[in-house]
């Protein structure tokens, strides 16, 4: 930077050098030009004299010019600095810091240069203030909220805009979230409105319905109007969804109890499915005609009642005595009062049940399983479930050995669960007028009893069966000894078959006598089945039986039979249900005894 104005420094030397070697040179032309001319001496110290007074008068002239100019770059410089250091402190910006070592000319020009951009940004944050003024007028008069809080005379800062911007821009997202949940709940006012048959009466209501939704005031309190009024709608909808419902429940009553044609029933299905304020009348109206119709049918109404506290009983395990409890239900004297006591019935067995609903529900879980539990118990003891085919043996199996696991679960379930209601209620839950691990007990007890009676009746039964073969072995070994030959002895074999036949009901179908060629050993199942049986039969005496010695000879054919009986005994004792239908008549031995 020095060297350049030392730079300047010596041109502009040069050139006022350059300007007095001239105007020398001027002058000592001008000298030669009067002498030639013969100019006089006087007059030419005048015309040397004009000619100073000239270049002098445009030497201040310029001078007082480049003073002038000087005079306005200050003014201006001046003037820019005022006017920089106020935008400055309206923009909120620093100071402009000029720069050290330069002309008048550039920092004038520097200056200027710096206000006319922070005039330019003025003019430009001032707009921006604008526009977002007129937004917030808008926004404040749609949402009717207050507006933002910033002078409108003053220019804001860019972190000032920024903030307004964002105000401008939650104002608008807020508009957009009002106006969807005003068409949303114009949209719902206006169906229900047409569902309850009303038509807008105050202001408020034609404003919703009425109006354009442009021009709707989305305020706070609007919305908040909006959703009472449509809270109201939705109440005076659930009140008269809810008296249609118990005004249907009591026609369908009243149509089963009165045995109402399906032709009658299907004329009014339009008021059984829709709510509104007509079909609300109509069912009425259809309540009172029944109710009348049911006065004039007292009888048979009460004794559809009856049906259905029947169900209700067996649904809510009622006891005799608790049955027995409601007098009226046995009844003959159909008056409008008795009817009356069966309504009120048959509403409290309803809340009973709804009261006791989950532990009923348990109560019948079980009672189920209990049921497919003893069948699968009677299957299992069915002879004939080894014929079966497809594999169902084993299903049944695998269901028995899951019910035999899952009811003393179910059972312990219902008892926590019942224990907890107890406590709640402070109340007993009964099933049957007793406990229901009483009634648990009871079941199991009479089950237990059931397998007792059957496991007697197969120890019996096998101890008649046993003391019949030794009297069917001694009749063959004495009819053997009779017949010496082979075809005899068939014949003989055959009689003793004949003589099985009367020791069994006509309705038990008895398998049949192998013959001892033919014959097979048992299933091992079957030869298992009655182990308990036999250990017990086994080693006793047997009544009846002729125990007489027998000959060689007789030893030979009594083996052969007792060979084909004693599979045949087995056969007996496997299959449980025959078993559980035989009957063994000592008289008919002791007639074949003494024929014998």
């Amino acid at each position: 930077m020095t060297l350049n104005i030392k730079r300047n420094l010596a041109r502009s030397e040069v050139l006022a050098a350059e300007a007095v070697s001239c105007l020398n040179k001027a002058l000592c032309h001008l000298k030669d030009i009067w002498e030639e001319i013969g100019i006089p001496e006087d007059q030419r110290l005048q015309r040397t004299n004009v000619v100073k007074s000239h270049i002098k008068n445009l030497l201040e002239m310029m001078i007082q010019e480049e003073e002038t100019l000087k005079k306005k770059l200050i003014s201006s410089i001046q003037s820019c600095c005022e006017k920089m250091e106020k935008l400055c402190v309206e923009l909120q910006v620093p100071v402009f810091e000029e720069e050290a070592g330069i002309s008048m000319l550039q920092k004038e020009k520097n200056i200027r240069t710096q206000v006319d951009f922070l005039t330019t940004e003025r003019a430009h944050r001032m707009q921006q203030l604008k526009d977002l003024l007129e937004q917030d007028r808008e926004l404040c008069d749609i949402l009717c909220s207050l507006p933002y809080g910033i002078v409108p005379d003053s220019v804001p800062s860019l972190e000032q805009l920024k903030d307004f911007q964002q105000h401008i821009s939650n104002q608008n997202a807020e508009k957009e979230r009002r106006h969807a949940e005003f068409k949303d709940l114009k949209q719902q006012i206006i169906l229900h409105m047409e569902e309850l048959d009303h038509t807008p009466d105050t202001t408020f209501e034609k404003d919703v319905v009425c109006e354009d939704e442009d021009n709707f005031c989305l305020s706070r309190d609007n919305i908040t109007a909006l959703k009472l009024l449509l809270c109201q709608l939705e109440e005076r909808k659930a009140e008269n969804e809810a008296a249609c419902e118990t005004h249907r429940e009591k026609i369908q009553q009243l149509w089963d109890r009165l045995q109402v044609p399906e032709e009658e029933r299907q004329a009014f299905d339009e008021h059984m499915v829709s709510s509104k304020k007509r079909n609300l009348q109509a069912l009425q109206s259809e309540v009172h005609r029944l109710e009348e119709l049911k006065l004039q049918n007292i009888c048979n109404v009460t004794d559809a009642i009856r049906s259905e506290i029947t169900v209700m009983w067996e649904k809510c395990f009622f006891s005799i005595d608790q049955r027995h409890a409601f007098a009226p239900y046995f009844s003959e004297d159909f008056t409008e009062e008795l009817l009356s006591l069966h309504d009120a019935e048959i509403l409290r067995l309803n809340q009973h049940f709804e009261d006791h609903k989950v532990l009923f529900e348990g109560v019948h879980r079980w009672e189920e399983s209990w049921r497919l539990f003893q069948e699968l118990e009677k299957k299992a003891t069915d002879p004939a479930r080894f014929t079966n085919r497809g594999g169902n043996l084993l299903k049944e199996e695998k269901q028995r050995s899951e019910l035999q696991r899952s009811l003393p679960k179910l059972e312990s379930k219902l008892k926590a669960e019942i224990d907890a209601w107890e406590n709640e209620q402070g109340r007993e839950f009964l099933v049957n007028n007793m406990k229901f691990l009483q009634y648990v007990e009871e079941q199991w007890e009479l089950h237990r009893q059931e397998k007792e009676r059957e496991k007697q009746e197969r120890v019996n039964m096998s101890t008649g069966i046993l003391t019949f073969s030794m009297f069917a072995e001694t009749r063959a070994h004495t009819l053997s000894s009779h017949t010496p030959n082979s075809t005899l002895r068939r014949a003989s074999h055959r009689v003793l078959q004949s003589d099985v036949i009367p020791f069994f009901s006509t309705s038990t179908q008895v398998p049949a006598v192998r013959t001892p060629g033919g014959s097979k050993p048992p299933h091992p199942r079957w030869r298992d089945c009655n182990k308990e049986n036999a250990a017990q039969v086994k080693g006793s005496p047997l009544s009846g039986a002729l125990l007489t010695p027998a000959s060689p000879q007789r030893n030979f054919s009594m083996a052969s039979v007792a060979s084909t009986y004693s599979e045949f005994v087995r056969d007996l004792v496997s299959t449980e249900s025959i078993q559980s239908r035989c009957v063994f008549n000592p008289e008919l031995l002791t007639l074949t005894n003494s024929s014998d």
